[in-house]
């Protein structure tokens, strides 16, 4: 389906070509089609390009048979990995220790994941401190994955949900977002135990419990190098990680035409050090409320009120960003339709959206985005 951009970890010897207006295509472990964009320098550009790549990619899909589905989790299927790399293999060892959480999260959810500049000086920590904030009320406003294997979960984000539980160390939110974030990520990293351990062979198991400061420290052989310690950041998975830019990890994916939504609201928030501020202080009362979001979305009346303000406060601040008109109008009716009534996308019914004839055969698919915006 994928043909020349189909990605080697799928296809050895792929040539892995990029979508046309340049964006990455990847598989995830459970067979979930991810599209990530070259980092770009407006949020009109990020639109057209995204746009214009998703198109082709489904396009591709469709001839094969397969339709996107307006949902975060896999409503049908079991989670199970069809990627046989030692990566995922070491990681579902470790997370099996733990419970389903793990397989769920890998095989069967799908996000979009929004990338910004972390801004410079005494910009960084507003900026890491907003996006903390921000967390559990646009988790509420978007929570799209009621649903998995057939299973009404009882949680308006399934996605979230097994990342809380899988894996704290790793996944959680940290407890604290004031201070230096640089010090605390730091921390955070040595502390972590390894997920993977690389070697030679298909092994990569790790030692359980096993830190990389440990590593650090001599309990292994062979002393870890930058490179493993580059590694092991990619095996940290909290809501919101720094890498160079900020990761804001916490979106469930959304409708097949909604996902530029929360791309421009946190653009429009970010774009001027006072919606920044403002949105630190309407989100406050919201603070801490990850479990909250996830089960509840904005049936929880805390969350929803800080959630009208953000979105009144966002689409305010659209012009800053010169963002498509059409997404502004998206964003007013998510408004309108959705926040100010207090309903999130996982309270409509889920659709098939690639324009085919109702009863179609087909497969379905997740489909994550990943913006690479850059401010």
């Amino acid at each position: 389906a994928l043909g020349p951009h189909t990605p080697s970890s799928l296809l050895p010897g792929s040539a892995s070509r990029p979508l046309p207006r340049g964006s990455t295509v990847t598989v995830e472990p459970g067979g979930q089609v991810e599209i990530a964009s070259p980092p770009l320098a407006s949020v009109a550009d990020l639109v057209d390009t995204v746009s214009a790549d998703v198109a082709t990619l489904y396009q591709r899909l469709s001839a094969a048979g397969l339709r996107p589905l307006d949902r975060a989790a896999d409503p049908l299927r079991p989670p199970r990995r069809i990627l046989d790399l030692p990566r995922y293999q070491a990681m579902e060892t470790a997370f099996d220790r733990v419970g389903p959480y793990g397989r769920i999260m890998m095989c069967s959810t799908a996000a979009v994941q929004v990338c910004v500049d972390a801004g410079a000086g005494a910009d960084v920590a507003t900026r890491w401190t907003a996006l903390h904030l921000l967390g559990p009320v646009l988790l509420a406003a978007f929570a799209n994955s009621p649903v998995v294997h057939g299973r009404s979960t009882g949680w308006k984000s399934s996605r979230m949900a097994s990342w809380l539980a899988l894996d704290p160390v790793r996944t959680a939110p940290p407890v604290q977002v004031s201070g230096d974030p640089a010090l605390a990520w730091a921390r955070r990293a040595v502390q972590t135990p390894l997920l993977c351990l690389r070697r030679p062979g298909s092994r990569w198991d790790a030692p359980p419990g096993l830190s990389f400061g440990d590593w650090a420290d001599g309990a292994l052989p062979v002393p870890p190098t930058t490179a493993d310690l580059d590694y092991h950041l990619t095996t940290l998975f909290p809501p919101v990680r720094p890498h160079g830019h900020i990761e804001v990890r916490y979106l469930d994916a959304q409708p097949v035409a909604e996902w530029a939504a929360p791309v421009a609201l946190l653009a429009a928030l970010l774009a001027t050090s006072g919606s920044t501020e403002r949105a630190i202080e309407v989100c406050e009362p919201g603070r801490g409320r990850w479990s909250t979001a996830a089960r509840h979305g904005l049936a929880d009346r805390v969350l929803a009120r800080c959630a009208a303000r953000v979105f009144e406060l966002g689409c305010r601040a659209l012009p800053d960003i010169a963002a498509p008109p059409w997404v502004h109008r998206l964003l007013e009716r998510i408004t309108e339709q959705r926040v100010l009534r207090g309903r999130c996308p996982a309270d409509d019914p889920a659709r098939l959206t690639d324009g085919r004839a109702p009863g179609t055969p087909s497969r379905l698919v997740p489909h994550p985005h990943r913006g690479g915006q850059r401010r």
